[in-house]
């Protein structure tokens, strides 16, 4: 396919009734063998996870690496890629161009609750620029309205996110990315003031199950550095076994 029919089979996903699950990978090994299991539709990339691989904190990772990364995964996999871009960088526009170019069709861009008019600009030229590529670009816009919400009321939050919600889908995103840990309350009211299959969520320790937000109207969940840290665990798991003298596990399937 395209990048730009690509671009559109992720937007279709988005609009489906089912919700669209996405597990996040950070490397092309990663996304080949998560791109091999028949239920994979489409894969996000882990914005803390690249981070880590390259020994960086979460969202200082330059972006000649991050785009680099995200264009190695995105040429290793036949389903559409949607890549987390941290805040674009300082230049959105700009960065989506490059992202398009390396086979990316989708993004998360965070707001990081800047104040409200940049934002809303900073989704108007990710929509611009990826229309000057010609591709339906699949933006997952994030709002921090909840994880940098400090001590304030969560009924502001919602708010909060509800109304940068509105401006980022006026402004052409595709969908809404609310992260936190969001209750079966605050996600039907989330969806109810931005509007069904509209909203992106991810799963923590806590969250509702996927189908449980399917169940709400909300359109897509990711998983962030979870998986990561779930193969990390795993490896460090074996190798405290070996060290104790223990053997590699046999029956191990190969990776494509």
């Amino acid at each position: 396919m395209t990048t730009a029919a690509k671009a559109q089979t992720l937007v279709g996903l988005y609009d489906a009734p089912e919700i669209l699950r996405v597990v996040n990978v950070w490397d092309v090994v990663g996304a080949r063998a998560v791109a091999a299991l028949p239920e994979t539709k489409a894969i996000a990339t882990a914005g803390h996870g690249i981070a880590a691989s390259f020994g960086y904190e979460d969202g200082t990772t330059p972006r000649d690496l991050m785009i680099d990364m995200v264009g190695r995964i995105a040429a290793s996999v036949q389903v559409p890629v949607t890549a987390d871009l941290d805040d674009g960088y300082g230049d959105a526009g700009e960065t989506t161009r490059l992202a398009i170019g390396v086979g990316v069709v989708g993004a998360n861009v965070e707001d990081r609750l800047k104040p409200f008019d940049e934002s809303v600009a900073a989704v108007e030229a990710i929509v611009k620029a990826a229309e000057a590529e010609g591709v339906p670009f699949a933006l997952n816009a994030r709002t921090d309205a909840f994880v940098r919400a400090g001590h304030r009321p969560v009924q502001e939050s919602v708010a909060d996110a509800i109304q940068r919600g509105r401006a980022y889908l006026d402004a052409g995103a595709t969908s809404v990315f609310i992260p936190g840990l969001l209750d079966a309350n605050v996600a039907r009211q989330l969806v109810e003031g931005i509007g069904e299959r509209k909203i992106s969520v991810i799963g923590v320790p806590g969250a509702l199950a996927a189908s449980d937000y399917e169940k709400l109207g909300v359109a897509r969940i990711s998983y962030g550095p979870l998986p990561q840290r779930v193969a990390l665990t795993a490896l460090q798991e074996l190798a405290v076994s070996l060290y104790g003298g223990g053997v590699v596990p046999s029956g191990l399937p190969a990776l494509n």
